[in-house]
């Protein structure tokens, strides 16, 4: 008898697909290289014409910006109704926003910093790549599963 489990197949998401699901969130992680490692903050976001926008700050995320390094930026989520996660990446190089004119069409989007503090600094990244995937989850083990894993709802 074969024990061995059949991986779930993992589905390819199309470009539009992961703008698509870019548009149904508002916070994601940016990936940067600081002082040689690599670091990783949530940032709530917009999208402007086909790009991912946040404010920040002055500090890593800006000098990221300022210094033109490729950075990465991710969100990911959990369909319990169809039982599927998903995740898209982005990558490319971040740019600061400095024309009031872009800075005003991002206001636009409503895109409001949830960190108390001035976060003045519009930053770009208009992806070079983007990559998603879609793939059905295991069933949980309802005796060993954390309460608080949300393919649990789906069964419960």
């Amino acid at each position: 008898m074969n024990t061995e489990s059949t991986p779930a197949p993992d589905f390819g998401l199309s470009l539009d697909q992961c703008w698509t699901l870019l548009e149904t969130e508002v916070v994601g992680r940016i990936a940067l290289i600081v002082d040689g490692h690599p670091e990783i903050f949530p940032v709530n976001f917009a999208l402007e014409r086909r790009s991912i926008v946040f404010r920040t700050a002055g500090g890593s995320k800006l000098w990221a910006a300022m210094t033109a390094k490729p950075v990465a930026f991710e969100i990911d989520g959990y369909d319990a109704h169809e039982q599927q996660a998903w995740s898209v990446v982005a990558r490319g190089e971040a740019q600061l926003i400095e024309s009031q004119q872009e800075k005003d069409a991002v206001d636009q989007q409503l895109l409001e910093p949830w960190q108390p503090g001035d976060k003045d600094y519009y930053v770009r990244l208009a992806p070079k790549a983007m990559t998603g995937r879609r793939f059905k989850v295991n069933r949980p083990d309802m005796w060993a599963t954390r309460l608080s894993d949300p393919r649990r709802a789906s069964f419960e």
